[in-house]
């Protein structure tokens, strides 16, 4: 009986050690073969669906109206560089996209009978993505107003109300610095500069630099990028399909009752 038992344990270890011999020889061979049919249409489909390309900038491009001086190469590279960083953050466009039909509604309108051109929607999609959000230094909201300046505009800001929450209210607030730095500079654009790096600090290179365009400007990263920027949220959120995004209508987030 003893003798049985040996027999049929030493089948079961010779069964076991030969299935796994099989097993490592059929991942091998497949290995050698490479991805079976089935494999290589799913890439191909992925191949011919999905392609990176650099991008046709539009050649009239323009914020508020104001030119982009598009025949300097230099100013070219710049924009280059936008169109490419968000046409191809693709999570964060389609979110752009949603959000502005839910948010849009409430903020062009008020642009509007403010006389502020309704490019300056972009700049609240630049500094915040339309979201309620408070910068590392204290600017909050959509429109990421600091604290002394929304006072200064007449935001009620305490332990119980912070109105720059109020897209409404803030989005005022923005139309009136807004106004009052294109009075100063004359531009449009350097009034969008100005709300990004302080009009302090664009006044001051205005002056070293001895320059009036936002374009001629030698600035830092952050303002440097500003503008270009919005242009090129600006132009994918108005020609999302040229830029390959379709949404439907019922993809887009429901728009804020006004």
């Amino acid at each position: 009986m003893r003798v049985i038992k040996q027999i049929l344990m030493l089948l079961g270890v010779i069964f076991v050690v030969s299935t796994l011999v099989f097993a490592v020889q059929q991942n091998q061979d497949a290995s050698v073969k490479g991805p079976q049919t089935g494999d290589n249409e799913a890439v191909k489909n992925v191949a011919e669906e999905y392609t990176i390309s650099a991008i046709n900038i539009p050649d009239n491009l323009n914020f508020a109206g104001e030119g982009v001086p598009q025949e300097d190469p230099e100013i070219m590279e710049r924009v280059d560089r936008e169109f490419l960083v968000n046409t191809y953050w693709q999570s964060n466009a389609v979110l752009l996209m949603k959000r502005a039909h839910k948010y849009f509604p409430v903020i062009e309108p008020i642009l509007k009978k403010n006389g502020i051109p309704e490019d300056f929607k972009y700049l609240a999609v630049a500094e915040s993505g339309l979201q309620n959000v408070v910068s590392p230094a204290g600017a909050t909201g959509f429109w990421q107003i600091m604290k002394a300046t929304g006072r200064e505009y007449g935001l009620e800001i305490n332990s119980n109300v912070d109105e720059r929450y109020h897209l409404a209210k803030s989005t005022e607030v923005a139309c009136q610095y807004l106004k009052k730095y294109k009075e100063a500079y004359g531009s449009w654009t350097l009034a969008a500069a100005s709300y990004n790096a302080g009009p302090a600090a664009i006044k001051k290179y205005m002056n070293l630099q001895q320059v009036d365009s936002y374009y001629d400007l030698l600035l830092g990263q952050e303002t440097g990028r500003y503008v270009f920027r919005i242009l090129a949220i600006k132009e994918i959120l108005t020609n999302p399909e040229k830029y390959g995004y379709v949404l439907e209508k019922e993809d887009l987030y429901e728009a804020v009752p006004t």
